[in-house]
Formats: C-alpha cells, sequence, structure tokens
C-alpha cells in the first residue's frame, strides 16, 4: 500500500479526517511529520499500511466495547506480548457488557409490559407517559 494522506487513511479506515486528529491528539495514532514544504503552510503528512493497520484496529476495538484508555493500553501491550493482561482487559469488558446487556434487557421488558397496558385501554393517561414522569 503506498503512501497516503490524512484523507486517504480516513477512508481507508472508514473514518473522518476529525476521527483521525482525535485519536493523535489521545496518542491512539502517530501525527507523521510533514515532508515536501517548508514553514506552517509547507508538507504534507504521509501515511502508510501500518497507520492503517492500527486504525483499523482502534475502531474494531471500539466495536467490541473497549475504552479509548483501554485502547491505548492494549496497543501498548500489543508490542509488549503480556496476554495475561490482555485476556484480563477482555474478561473485564466482558463482565462490563455483559451487565449492560442485562440492563437493555430489563429495560426492554418494562417497555413491552407498558406498551401493553397502554394499548389495553384508550381511557385516562398513557402508562409510558405517565412512567416517563410526563
Amino acid at each position: 500500500m503506498a503512501q497516503m494522506t490524512i484523507a486517504g487513511l480516513a477512508r481507508a479506515g472508514n473514518v473522518g479526517v476529525e476521527t483521525i486528529r482525535f485519536y493523535q491528539r489521545r496518542g491512539l495514532l502517530r501525527t507523521p511529520d510533514r515532508t515536501g514544504g517548508s514553514g506552517l503552510a509547507g508538507g504534507i503528512r504521509r501515511y502508510d499500511a501500518q497507520d492503517v493497520r492500527r486504525l483499523r484496529f482502534i475502531r474494531a476495538a471500539q466495536s467490541a466495547g473497549f475504552t479509548l484508555e483501554e485502547i491505548g493500553e492494549l496497543l501498548r501491550l500489543d508490542a509488549g506480548q503480556d496476554r495475561a493482561r490482555v485476556r484480563m482487559l477482555a474478561t473485564q469488558r466482558l463482565a462490563a457488557l455483559d451487565a449492560k446487556i442485562a440492563a437493555l434487557e430489563e429495560a426492554r421488558a418494562a417497555l413491552r409490559h407498558l406498551a401493553r397496558e397502554c394499548g389495553a385501554s384508550d381511557e385516562g393517561p398513557c402508562p409510558i407517559l405517565t412512567s416517563f414522569g410526563v
């Protein structure tokens, strides 16, 4: 893969340019030096296949529910081969996801119950709105 601009990196990672800059400010992606120009307005930053790989890793880890702080640690561990720590982070993330899923299932059951109550009668205030404090 040839070197690319920040816009090319953004396209390769299916994100916006501002997302790249955000990840750079957070220390998750490198900010390459400007090349080919002089002064503040000169030069273009160039990215390579390693940057694309790292960006895709960040996005995949976010999809798995990892926080940016955890992703930063995972990226640092990648170089160190600390499998035990990676496993621990994954186990913690699984526990957090399980808790979130349980809360969502509880919310779904409550809303399903309220929707049935709302549909049972056209008289009086709607149970859904009442439960939300309207």
